[in-house]
């Protein structure tokens, strides 16, 4: 059984540590902050993600579940995504149109997901040796969006 996500005060200070890496631009590059407006709010909220690449193609995967960037995600219908130094003056922002992909074709992306990001494996229900069928099964439990890059970028 998978675990559950609960946002711990550790889990808030290493997304801070994150915020603060991906600012200065440092390594690994698939780390961005991702800002969404608040559906209700009207605020941007902005956290660290995880882009995964494939065949060309930019995806995000939420490992927690349906948290509340995802419905702010699906209200928008596109995000902010930034990295590196902002007061140096080359920090790369795009604003990206984004498409909730369709469950019975995530399996690809969820594997590719979990192979690149190892500390959110124990929210996950298939395992390493998992075939595509299982990790599509879990498309229920992790939304995968696919980003185009919005005109004017």
């Amino acid at each position: 059984m998978a675990d559950r996500y609960k946002l711990s005060l550790f889990q808030r200070g290493f997304n801070s540590w994150v915020k603060l890496w991906v600012r200065l631009g440092l390594p690994p590059r698939k780390y961005h902050l991702m800002t969404v407006i608040g559906r209700r709010s009207g605020h941007p909220h902005t956290i660290p993600v995880s882009m995964v690449e494939q065949n060309g193609q930019h995806w995000l995967v939420c490992p927690y579940g349906e948290r509340e960037w995802v419905k702010n995600v699906r209200a928008a219908g596109q995000l902010t995504l930034s990295r590196g130094l902002i007061n140096r003056g080359w920090m790369k922002k795009r604003l990206n149109a984004i498409e909730e992909h369709d469950p019975n074709r995530s399996g690809p992306v969820l594997q590719a997901y979990y192979r690149g990001e190892p500390i959110t494996r124990k929210f996950f229900r298939a395992k390493a040796n998992s075939s595509l069928k299982e990790f599509a099964a879990e498309a229920a439990l992790h939304p995968v969006f696919r980003l185009a890059e919005s005109e004017g970028n």
